[in-house]
This record gives structure tokens, C-alpha cells and sequence, in this order.
């Protein structure tokens, strides 16, 4: 990055601060624009109210219809009192409706939630629901407007039976496992005069809103999104951030799952789900108490004669890795399932850190029943300790570069001038390999330890392990320590100030000066007068830092501080503990050596000299050439 380029972005970056705080509206009309905002929502309200009473007056004449239609075949099914059965177990409590015979609400035992209630409330009847249609010939079934008889109730058990009269009836099996997995069938008894001999799709409509189950609203929609997994193997997701309807999947899917940053709730399908699956994601307002509207409109097999059940599963649990596994294998239909990949840990090269050494170290340190503060701060001094070799050898080659300035400066001096830069550059690395020092070792290993912060960026905020827990003064890891909140959002800030961000930025700067300081001593020439507007950027990143952490959870931010601090500790110490006057000793021996043996240097070296060489020479021409032209 050059000069130019650098004063470039630093112009952009100040005029779009600049234009931002110069359009910044006035108290007055910022008062105005909250009055036309109160009209307009009251409107907008009202409008919307209007439209549900619309869709509501629409809803009913279809459920009237419904109800005409399934009059014949499911007389008996249509009337009766809506009653509640209790699955359960040590994990999860699921109650199903006799109406419509679907499990209406999950909670989840052991887990708090932000309401200070001790178990959690994945989902209810209000916010949640689900049924199966049926197009026969004459009649269409909708599971929802049926009314299903319970029998063979157990804790564990339950059948649902809906009668359609003269000995035939829908019946469902429910069995609840002993973690999070719920297994499903459906089948049809004497049902198949009703179907068009070819009938073999159902179809499912399953809605949520998603409930806000974490304090921090933007990080927890950050990390929640409508997922699904390929039968071909892979996942994918609608997008985070933007409103997606009816949103068609080509692929042929086997499990669609509603999730949040920490929990969700998992459909899956034995016969796999058709492709061009309709889903729908669409962000709420912060406040709402939710995250996303979530829809799935799907197709899977149905056999109208009853031999064959449908079978599903379903998972209604947390997002822990292991857990994932684990429930997996309760799964009868002998698929690769990959649920552990509902836990996100980054683009395949991160994923591959994450898998294969972050959750062992993370889970060997967690078995020891340490604070979860000090499990970050062990995995950042084992991380560290690995990469220490790689670090010394950056910070060697820097040093051997500092001690080396004042030589190549001496060596370099006859190419001061602009159109000699790149011989200079050239007379530099030259000399630098003479002395058998190479300015790109100090640059590798540095890049080496990047993607071990990126895939810890993947992997803090997915580890469940810190939800709940508290360190020093962070009541919990996994969301926003704020040491002052106030009630209206400020531009870039938000509501709050958090104390881990601040301490992260605070040691960007430290470890920024430490390091710009080490740049600068192993300058030369014009890569000095560079490095002053590089300086200001660098200082400039824990601003842009600040503003994008602040909504992140305590624990990522507790980790990149903890990281950045011991970062700058080996820095000094290394600096503090290198003999300057001794490494240019030994750089002078090998010198010599290198120069009495020329056949010792490496090819780089050569190259570069002989480049030198031919640079001289074209100069040299080019100034006879010059000499040579008549004067006029």
C-alpha cells in the first residue's frame, strides 16, 4: 500500500464522517421527524390491524370450507375440546394439542432465559405451529382443523388418532428419546379410495417466531437464521440480516431447523423433503422480544394406503456440538445427518481449527470444572505458547532489520533520487541477503496466526459453555458486558458501552505502538515518511474496532483483549531480552562468510545482484546515451 493509496482512504474515511455529522439533523427536527414517525406508526398499525382482519375474515371462510370439506370423510374429527399431553423427560418438556395432534409447545429444562425463568420456552402456541395437508380427490385434510383422541399415553408415548368414520382414521405415533429427539409416523387406515391413484406427497406448512432467548438482540439475530441441510451432505441458510418470503430451495433437502444463536428446533424427514422448498425469514424489531419470522412450506411422501408411515424426527434442544453428535445417532433413518453443523464455525479452513483443535482443547479444559473465564485465558497461553517460535522468528527478523538500518542507509545513499527507487530497492534486498536476512520471514509467520483469530471469532459466540456464565465483573460471557446503558440508541454505539470491548481496543492500541515502533526502526527513506500515515491508520482501526465489538458477546471480546495483551508482553520482553550489539556481530560474521564464499549465498541473492547489476549497466547506457546527443 503506497502513500497515495493510503491518503486516499483516509480522505474517503473523513468525508463520509464528515457528511454524516453535517447531515446530521437538529434537536428540532429531530422532535419533528419523532412526531411524523408517531403518525406514521399509528397508520402503519392501524393499516396492519385492517390487513389481519382481512386475512383473519380469509382464514376463517377457508377454515369453513375446510370444515365443509372434511365433513364426510371426518365428521367425527371436526368437533370436540382441545386437551394438552405431557411428553417429558430430564431434558425437555413437549405438549401436544388434541387439536391438530402437534406438539405446540417446547421447554427446555436447565436452561435460564431472559425473563429469569429456570427453564426455557423454545416456542408456544402463540408463536408457533405446525400442521399436514392432504389433497384428496373430493376433500382436503388439514390436520389443524382435525381433533385427534389420545391413547397408549405415557410420559414418552402418545398416539393421536383422528376418526373419518366407517373404520377409517389418521394416525399419528409420537416417541420421545431420552435427550432432545422426538421420533414421528403418520399413517393412513382405509384412507386411499380418497386419494388419486398417483398420491404419494403430503404437504407441511410450519411457522415460528422466533423467540429473543439472550439480552443482546443484535449479536443473538446475528447468529440466527432459517437452516437446512442437502441430502447431497452441506448446509446452508437464508440470509442473517435481510427479509426473505417464500424464498425457493432447488435442493432436495432431509432437515429444516428454526434457530437462534443457541437453540433450535429441527425437522427432519426419512424420505428427505422435495426440492423447490418455499422458506421464509424475516427479521422483527429490536424490542419485539423476537428475532425472525420463520416459514417452511415443504413436500414429503405419503402413502394414502398405509403400508408405508411418513416418519419424522424432530429436535427440540441447544446448539452444543457434541450434544449434535450425539442425538444424531437416536436418529432410525440411517442418514448422515451433520446436525453438529447447526454450531457455525467458519469458512472450511477455520472449520477445520475449530474441529479438529479448538473444541478438544475447549472440552478437555471445560471437564476440569474451571471458570469459564479462565478456560479463554488457558486456551489463549496455549495458543500462544504454539505459535511462540513462529513470533520470535518475526520479531528476530525485525530486529536483524533494525540493526541493519544504519548500513543500508549507508549503502544506499546514491539512490536518494525518485526515478532510482527501484534500484535502491533492489541495492536493498541485495544487502539484506548478503547478510543472510530475509524481510519476508518476518511477514509469514505473523499471517499464520490470523486464521487462529478468525476461527476463534467463529467459535466464541457458538459455544454455548458460556451462556450463563459468569467472570470478575461479566454476569455472562455470552452477550454484552455493559458498564452503562441508557434507553435511546446512539448512532454506531447503540444503547450501551462495554467494558471487555473497550479493554479490547485499548490493548489494539497498545499492541499497535509496540509494533509500528518496531516498523519504524527497520525504515528506510521514503518507507519512513509511508509509515507515518500507515501509523495514523493503525491507531484509527480500535475506533472502527470499538464501534463494531460493542454488541459482541463479553467472551470473544475478553478473549481478543487477554490475546492482544500477552501479544504485547512477548513483544516487549523480546525487545527488552535482544542484544543489539550481539546480533549484529553475528550478522557481520555471516557476512563475511557470504562474501568470501560467494557460492554460500543463496539464489535469491544472486538474482537480486545481478538484477543490480543490469539496473547499473541500463543506467550507465542510458547516460551515455544522453552524452551522446547533439547539443542544439
Amino acid at each position: 500500500m503506497d502513500k497515495n493509496t493510503i491518503i486516499g482512504f483516509v480522505l474517503i474515511a473523513a468525508l463520509l464522517i464528515g457528511f454524516s455529522w453535517y447531515t446530521r439533523p437538529s434537536e428540532e427536527e429531530i422532535a419533528q421527524q419523532r412526531i411524523q414517525d408517531s403518525i406514521t406508526a399509528v397508520a402503519k398499525q392501524k393499516a396492519e390491524q385492517q390487513l389481519k382482519a382481512e386475512q383473519q375474515a380469509e382464514l376463517s371462510k377457508s377454515a369453513k370450507q375446510a370444515l365443509q370439506d372434511t365433513t364426510v370423510a371426518f365428521y367425527k374429527a371436526l368437533n370436540g375440546k382441545a386437551q394438552n399431553v405431557v411428553l417429558k423427560n430430564s431434558k425437555v418438556e413437549l405438549t401436544l394439542s388434541t387439536k391438530g395432534g402437534v406438539v405446540e409447545k417446547a421447554v427446555l429444562k436447565g436452561f435460564k432465559d431472559n425473563r429469569g425463568s429456570n427453564d426455557l420456552t423454545l416456542f408456544d402456541e402463540k408463536n408457533q405451529s405446525l400442521k399436514f395437508m392432504l389433497a384428496g380427490k373430493e376433500t382436503n385434510i388439514i390436520t389443524s382443523d382435525l381433533f385427534f383422541t389420545p391413547s397408549n399415553v405415557t410420559d414418552s408415548t402418545v398416539t393421536m388418532t383422528a376418526d373419518a368414520g366407517n373404520g377409517k382414521s389418521l394416525v399419528m405415533n409420537y416417541k420421545l428419546g431420552k435427550d432432545y429427539m422426538l421420533h414421528f409416523s403418520m399413517q393412513a387406515n382405509g384412507l386411499s379410495g380418497m386419494f388419486a391413484p398417483n398420491y404419494d406427497k403430503m404437504d407441511i406448512v410450519w411457522t415460528d417466531l422466533c423467540r429473543q432467548q439472550e439480552k443482546g438482540f443484535t449479536f443473538e439475530n446475528q447468529h440466527s437464521s432459517l437452516t437446512y441441510h442437502m441430502t447431497d451432505g452441506g448446509t446452508d441458510n437464508l440470509s442473517e440480516t435481510s427479509e426473505k418470503v417464500d424464498e425457493k430451495i432447488e435442493d432436495v433437502i432431509d432437515w429444516v431447523a428454526f434457530k437462534n444463536q443457541f437453540f433450535s428446533a429441527v425437522m427432519i424427514a426419512k424420505d428427505d423433503f422435495g426440492a423447490n422448498t418455499l422458506m421464509t425469514s424475516i427479521p422483527q424489531e429490536k424490542g419485539s422480544g423476537f428475532l425472525k419470522q420463520y416459514a417452511a412450506k415443504m413436500k414429503t411422501s405419503f402413502d394414502p394406503t398405509g403400508k408405508t408411515p411418513t416418519e419424522l424426527e424432530f429436535y427440540f434442544g441447544p446448539n452444543d456440538f457434541n450434544l449434535l453428535k450425539r442425538v444424531e445417532k437416536q436418529s432410525t433413518f440411517d442418514k448422515d445427518l451433520e446436525m453438529q453443523r447447526l454450531v457455525y464455525l467458519g469458512w472450511p479452513l477455520f472449520r477445520i481449527i475449530n474441529r479438529w483443535f479448538t473444541i478438544y482443547v475447549f472440552d478437555w479444559l471445560t471437564a476440569m470444572n474451571i471458570n469459564m473465564g479462565f478456560v479463554l485465558i488457558l486456551i489463549t497461553l496455549l495458543l500462544k505458547l504454539i505459535t511462540y517460535p513462529l513470533v520470535k522468528k518475526s520479531y528476530m527478523s525485525s530486529a536483524k532489520m533494525r540493526v541493519l538500518r544504519p548500513k543500508i542507509e549507508e549503502a544506499t545513499k546514491q539512490y536518494d533520487k525518485p526515478e532510482d527507487q527501484m534500484q535502491k530497492q533492489q541495492a536493498m534486498m541485495a544487502m539484506y541477503s548478503k547478510y543472510g536476512v530475509s524481510p519476508l520471514s518476518g511477514c509469514l509467520p505473523m499471517l499464520i496466526q490470523m486464521p487462529i483469530w478468525v476461527a476463534m471469532f467463529n467459535f466464541v459466540p457458538n459455544a454455548i459453555q458460556l451462556r450463563g456464565e459468569s467472570f470478575l465483573w461479566i454476569s455472562d460471557l455470552s452477550t454484552y458486558d455493559p458498564i452503562i446503558e441508557w434507553d435511546k440508541n446512539i448512532w454506531l454505539i447503540g444503547d450501551h458501552l462495554s467494558l471487555t470491548c473497550i479493554l479490547f481496543c485499548a490493548a489494539n492500541v497498545l499492541y499497535s505502538v509496540l509494533t509500528m515502533r518496531q516498523q519504524k526502526d527497520q525504515m528506510i527513506g521514503a518507507q519512513a515518511e509511508q509509515m507515518k500515515m500507515m501509523r495514523w491508520m493503525t491507531y484509527l482501526m480500535p475506533v472502527f474496532f470499538f464501534f463494531m465489538f460493542n454488541d459482541y458477546s463479553a467472551g470473544l471480546n475478553f478473549y481478543y483483549f487477554i490475546s492482544l495483551f500477552f501479544s504485547a508482553a512477548i513483544m516487549w520482553t523480546l525487545r527488552k531480552t535482544t542484544n543489539d550489539e550481539k546480533l549484529l556481530r553475528i550478522l557481520e560474521a555471516r557476512y563475511q562468510e557470504n562474501k568470501n564464499n560467494p557460492q554460500k549465498m543463496s539464489g535469491l541473492a544472486a538474482r537480486l545482484e545481478a538484477m543490480q547489476k543490469q539496473a547499473e549497466e541500463l543506467k550507465r547506457q542510458r547516460e551515455q546515451q544522453e552524452k551522446m546527443k547533439p547539443r542544439k
